[in-house]
């Protein structure tokens, strides 16, 4: 390689961690940056996501930097010296090793309050919804009148969660056939639903308004059109939009009664 050939390459690997760190330092401004976050853990899951995120980043810009002076400083081009052969350093290679290692252990200790406070510390309540994964949908059900989950007076809706804001939420989570996985953006959850599981998911949105919910596990040929929505309203609002669709399901029971006999006559 010639000497300006070293150039160029050079300047093309220190272009890297400078347009690296401007495509992060910009993407906030024009809103292509992780979705507003609606829930009272979010900020432990933004948090730590930034930490590694910053951690990764020095040392990503770090490498870049002693690249960009290798291949500045030992231009074959130049020929100075000779290139040698080096065996190798036992020492230098137990230190890359515990660096890294000791690094991954800090993360696994900082983030174990995060952990508990999504997967660990369950609130002592009743599920307020089952949420039941199937391709390609979101099955929902909601205690009936009966304050009960599994009575026959269970309101059955598809895609369309509604829950109330500023209350503690709990999801029991299931999957009628393949692997899928509960997605809420808005509320940094994510949790497989694994058939033959009951599994579950608790959060407490802060703010009111739709929010989608999509699959997170490539479930099968129709994966892409796995969404539903989540709406928070106020406790009123979910009271009466409850009644609402209580109302409805029951006034469609007897034709679904009939239409059942008939068939079976």
């Amino acid at each position: 390689m010639n000497r300006l050939g070293g150039i160029f390459w050079g300047l093309v690997f220190l272009a890297v961690p400078v347009l690296g760190v401007a495509v992060f330092a910009v993407a906030p401004a024009i809103n292509v940056w992780l979705p507003k976050d609606i829930s009272a853990h979010g900020y432990q899951i933004d948090s730590l996501f930034y930490f590694i995120l910053a951690l990764t980043g020095v040392v990503f810009i770090a490498t870049e930097l002693l690249l960009f002076w290798f291949i500045w400083k030992y231009d074959a081009a130049r020929g100075e010296r000779k290139a040698t052969y080096i065996q190798g350093s036992h020492t230098l290679e137990v230190v890359w090793t515990i660096i890294p290692a000791a690094t991954l252990l800090f993360l696994a200790i900082y983030q174990m309050n995060a952990w508990a406070n999504v997967k660990m510390r369950r609130p002592d309540m009743p599920p307020t919804v089952e949420v039941v994964a199937r391709q390609f949908e979101w099955r929902l059900r909601y205690p009936g009148r009966d304050g009960v989950l599994g009575t026959a007076d269970d309101l059955h809706l598809v895609n369309d969660l509604h829950l109330p804001v500023d209350e503690e939420i709990l999801v029991q989570l299931k999957s009628m056939d393949v692997l899928h996985s509960f997605f809420l953006p808005n509320l940094r959850i994510k949790q497989d639903a694994v058939p033959g599981m009951k599994i579950p998911v608790w959060f407490r949105a802060t703010e009111t308004g739709g929010f989608d919910i999509v699959c997170a596990e490539l479930c099968g040929w129709g994966h892409y059109k796995m969404k539903g929505r989540i709406t928070f309203v106020s406790r009123p609002e979910f009271d009466a939009w409850l009644d609402r669709k209580y109302s409805e399901q029951e006034a469609t029971q007897p034709v679904a009664e009939a239409v059942g006999e008939m068939a079976v006559r």
